[in-house]
């Protein structure tokens, strides 16, 4: 089955090749624009939703309060939230108190487990 949209692609071998130690084929460009056309492009346009005069201090107004939100972002993350206390008291615990922890639930897995083969009449 083929693409219904696209064109069939041509054979591989349909075209003649070309020896191995030869260069490929210079691949075609298009012409540079004139003076006039790299200067139309060139000058810096308008900013979306800005007013018509561009100034340079809507960039420099956006800048500064990009550079704000971004520091104000920084100061968050570095004050830390609920799991990055939850992980500061994890590190703080000694072995021993993680080996009790994990003990303990093994502990009351075991009791539940015997409790339900006592429910169950084993």
């Amino acid at each position: 089955m083929g693409n219904i949209c696209g064109k069939p692609e041509p054979a591989a071998f349909s075209q003649p090749g070309r020896r191995l130690d030869s260069a490929p084929p210079a691949p075609a460009t298009a012409p540079l624009p004139d003076k006039q056309q790299r200067r139309r492009t060139m000058s810096g346009g308008r900013t979306l939703g800005g007013s018509s005069t561009t100034g340079t201090t809507d960039a420099d107004d956006a800048r500064r309060k990009a550079a704000a939100a971004a520091e104000a972002r920084a100061q968050e993350s570095s004050k830390g939230g609920k799991l990055h206390n939850q992980l500061q008291a994890q590190k703080k615990k000694t072995m021993t108190e993680t080996l009790k922890e994990a003990s303990n639930e093994e502990r009351q897995r075991r009791d539940m487990d015997a409790n339900v083969e006592i429910l169950s009449h084993n």
